[in-house]
């Protein structure tokens, strides 16, 4: 499926999902001072990229096509879009990879690390923070692990599969149906990331409370170093010695190629249900979302929207904050679930909305606005408005402050940046016992031709609330390199010694994607 549809070279997802130039004036219209038409989409043929400065050997499934080249330039965050708008391809890779084999992921590696070429693998390029785009002077190979895309092996015993790192949610969802199980991991990015990806990011799926971060499915882990083959054992769990999969869990590309991964797998769910509930204020919202997170009943679904967000996601027109509950189980019916959940959010001053008055229709809304908000983001790009989208995670004792501290200071530096005051929304992805995962949307107007470097302020401002607040840089968008000073911030000095000197073991030629989780080291060929 995914595989056969065309993607966007320049933005998010599939060509023909990218919205109309009435539909990006349109939405355009909520912020005054925006161009009259949206910019319009460059065409590949008319695009100059740099020649390629590798001569890679012919056996090696290599190619030097400028459409591939461009394709594999930039990620999906904001900035990669607006720089793909204005033609800019000066950072393209020298050459791609297409490796069918996890032979020839060794073979790559090899000749890469003897011609001194840098090595960036890439999954299904959906990065949003410059993951997958190399900002060094050396030549550099973009590695698309997307061949290597097979469920090898289900064990239906023990509930997992052996499955190649380089398989797209839909096409390794497609392949474990017949088995009756899922992985039941779904980010926003589902139809457009690897499993490779979300292991080498830690990415959180779309499920708000439980078993959402991919960490806890992994079962064992098989990665291509420069430095040799790691696989760990299949085990559901061990005390010897530090784990050797949470070396490579969270590494983004930097020690090593993630070839196959064994996946704890769940019984396919029969059973859902959903109902939102409105709250006055987010005082009140965020208690009650508290004692559902600590309640023990882990619904699938805890989105708290804050007005804003709800109105711009049309969950809401009322000026109310919406908490989307769902559950779901493949072995019984949830409706009691449900309404032990619903209990406590009236418990709290929440009006229920339930399946049959609304409360699905709000779920459904939510949900609809959630998947097609990267393509609203390219057409607000596309007419210089600044969108930008950054998550955290904190404990329960200060979400209240955070919340209220983000949105000030992020308004205000909007407003310094832009001359304008922006849209700053806010919603909860997930939530635990101790504590929320904030995410926070940021909308503005931009100049022509300063987007970039507006977006560049926003982001800075908001990093450093941030690590003032003492919340993490990132809750699932990982690293890259548009985190790297938060992360220098919150990441404790002896571990980046550890990290450093597990880098010069496992990369020595340092040609795996320089400039993520720590500075580059080279040495010469």
């Amino acid at each position: 499926m995914t595989r056969t549809a065309e993607r966007s070279w320049w933005g998010w997802g599939r060509v023909d999902q990218a919205l109309p130039d009435d539909e990006c004036v349109s939405l355009a219209a909520m912020l005054p001072g925006l161009p009259d038409r949206p910019r319009p989409v460059p065409r590949l043929p008319d695009l100059a990229l740099p020649p390629s400065r590798v001569d890679p050997p012919s056996s090696l499934p290599v190619t030097t096509d400028d459409d591939a080249r461009a394709a594999h330039t930039y990620g999906k965050a904001y900035r990669d879009v607006v720089r793909a708008l204005s033609g800019d391809l000066r950072a393209a890779p020298d050459a791609v990879a297409a490796p069918g084999t996890e032979d020839d992921v060794v073979r790559l590696l090899d000749w890469a690390g003897s011609a001194g070429v840098v090595v960036v693998p890439f999954g299904g390029g959906s990065s949003v923070v410059g993951g997958v785009e190399y900002r060094g002077a050396d030549p550099w190979l973009s590695l698309d692990l997307t061949g290597l895309d097979r469920v090898l092996e289900v064990d239906p015993v023990s509930r997992a599969a052996r499955i190649q790192g380089g398989a797209l949610g839909p096409v390794l969802e497609e392949q474990l149906r017949p088995h009756g199980l899922t992985l039941r991991h779904f980010p926003q990015s589902f139809e457009f990331s690897t499993l490779g990806g979300w292991l080498a990011t830690r990415a959180g799926g779309h499920y708000a409370t439980l078993y959402t971060h991919i960490d806890d499915l992994v079962e064992s882990l098989r990665v291509v170093t420069p430095a040799g083959v790691s696989e760990s054992w299949r085990l559901p769990g061990s005390g010897a010695g530090p784990s050797p999969d949470r070396l490579f869990l969270g590494s983004e590309g930097t020690l090593g190629v993630i070839t196959e991964a064994w996946m704890r797998l769940q019984d396919r769910p029969r059973f859902k249900a959903s109902a939102s509930v409105a709250f006055a204020d987010m005082t009140a919202a965020m208690a009650a979302v508290r004692a559902i997170a600590q309640s023990g009943l882990h619904p699938a679904n805890c989105r708290l929207l804050d007005p804003g967000e709800a109105a711009l996601s049309g969950a809401s027109t009322a000026g109310e904050c919406v908490l989307v509950l769902g559950v779901e189980s493949a072995a019984h019916p949830v409706d009691g679930r449900l309404a032990e959940l619903t209990d406590l959010a009236r418990a709290h001053g929440g009006s229920v909305a339930a399946a049959g008055d609304g409360g699905t229709d709000a779920a459904d809304t939510w949900r609809s606005a959630f998947l097609r908000m990267p393509y609203v983001r390219d057409g607000l790009a596309r007419m210089s408005a600044i969108v930008e989208t950054f998550e955290t995670a904190c404990t329960w004792d200060r979400a209240e402050e955070l919340y209220a501290t983000v949105r000030a200071e992020i308004g205000a530096a909007v407003e310094e940046v832009t001359g304008a005051p922006g849209l700053v929304n806010c919603r909860f992805t997930h939530v635990y016992p101790d504590g929320p995962a904030p995410y926070f949307t940021v909308i503005a107007a931009g100049r022509p031709g300063s987007e970039v470097a507006m977006w560049d302020d926003v982001k800075t401002a908001a990093s450093e609330v941030l690590g003032r607040l003492g919340a993490t840089i990132t809750h699932h968008h990982a690293v890259g390199r548009d985190h790297r000073p938060g992360y220098d911030r919150q990441r404790p000095e002896p571990f980046a010694v550890a990290l450093r000197a597990a880098k010069a073991a496992l990369d020595p030629a340092g040609i795996l994607n320089p400039g993520v989780l720590i500075d580059p080291c080279r040495t010469a060929p």
